[in-house]
């Protein structure tokens, strides 16, 4: 077996099983900033907006199987939140 077949292997199982584990991580992260905009938390009606506006972008990203995009839009709207 080359060296480039030996090295393609073990990427191709990463990439498998790492475009999964994202996909399960944005329900996570979308249920923990619910949970936060539940508690009616205390910050600038601006930011507020924004949270919202991540909250939604990051549910469409992750229907449209952009995982890794869902999970950094996510992070943005857990930061505004301090989550």
């Amino acid at each position: 077996m080359t060296r480039f077949k030996k090295a393609i292997i073990p990427v191709t199982f990463f990439l498998a099983f790492a475009a999964p584990a994202y996909a399960f991580h944005c329900p996570a992260d979308m249920a923990e900033i619910d949970k936060a905009l539940a508690s009616s938390p205390m910050i600038p009606e601006g930011d507020m907006a924004k949270v919202k506006e991540f909250r939604a972008m990051g549910q469409q990203l992750h229907e449209s199987g952009r995982h890794q995009e869902s999970v950094d839009t996510l992070q943005k709207a857990k930061d505004l939140l301090g989550i």
